[in-house]
């Protein structure tokens, strides 16, 4: 079985590659391959007709266009196409329906992202981070098999109200955009473990943040929060919460009541003094950067 399954992944990467070679696209066994870091700029057309592919990893190369014949691989369920020069998608993506384990379209040149790729609500990871965003569409929130999202790195002015749907959601990396407030509907994410948002411009938090009973890690390092809400004592499993940076000047009671805070990082707020509370964590083990 071993012999069979190596028989049917293909490897050509680090290869430096201008074109693939005929002899792999003529083979109909293939259902893995891997052209990972070789100087690709065009696509064959013979590639779309390799139905049978599972996995393929594009990334790295220096591929412009991506033509519609992607949405012929239906049988896909891993797609890198990360590392490249890519300024479009096509709609024909949406047709993927089979995706379930990647999708990578990082460190491109994407100005937007085609609404088709909310049709792929199988797919559990997608990173789209690196690119030139400026808003996520309204149908993010038919991607109901999500379970990581990372769209750091962008232009984002904000987020879809549609984004709380993804209530599988178990980690949200957005950091190093532009957003100045979440939406209230943040809070549907009920099962997000992880939710980085540092270097944003983030003004305040909504209540329903309160909402994330699931969340362990909390990094808010780098905005422009001068209050945080009451609500905060509902996230009941938070281990890190990082407020660096932020314009803090005092803080609620709530963060107090989070009795499982590993480590809280204060350093760089303008806070006017620590409350009592802050020994209370220290003697139980938290450890405080103020």
């Amino acid at each position: 079985m071993a012999d069979l399954t190596a028989a049917r992944r293909l490897d050509l990467n680090k290869s430096k590659l201008l074109l693939i070679p005929l002899s792999t696209l003529r083979r109909t066994d293939t259902e893995s391959l891997s052209l990972f870091q070789n100087q690709l700029c065009e696509l064959p057309e013979a590639l779309w007709q390799r139905t049978q592919l599972t996995a393929l990893n594009l990334g790295y190369n220096q591929i412009r266009v991506l033509p519609d014949g992607i949405g012929n691989l239906t049988r896909l369920c891993m797609l890198d196409l990360g590392h490249n020069a890519l300024t479009t998608l096509p709609d024909a993506l949406g047709r993927l329906t089979a995706l379930s384990d990647f999708l990578y379209l990082s460190h491109n040149q994407l100005l937007a992202l085609p609404e088709s790729l909310g049709r792929l609500n199988a797919l559990a990871y997608l990173n789209v981070s690196d690119n030139q965003l400026t808003a996520l569409h309204d149908n993010i929130g038919d991607m109901q098999g999500l379970v990581e999202l990372r769209v750091y790195r962008n232009q984002l002015a904000a987020l879809p109200d549609s984004v709380g749907a993804l209530s599988r959601l178990k980690e949200f990396h957005a950091q190093q955009n532009k957003l100045p407030a979440l939406p209230e509907s943040i809070g549907g994410l009920i099962n997000l473990r992880e939710l980085d948002l540092a270097d944003n411009v983030l003004t305040a938090l909504p209540p329903s943040i309160g909402n994330l009973t699931q969340l362990r890690r909390l990094n808010l390092r780098n905005n422009a929060i001068s209050v945080l809400p009451q609500t905060m004592d509902g996230l009941r499993q938070l281990t890190h919460l990082d407020l660096r940076a932020n314009p803090l000047r005092a803080l609620p009671d709530a963060i107090g009541e989070i009795a499982t805070l590993e480590k809280l990082d204060l350093r760089w707020c303008k806070l006017e003094g620590l409350p009592g509370w802050i020994d209370r964590l220290r003697a139980c083990g938290t450890l405080v950067y103020c």
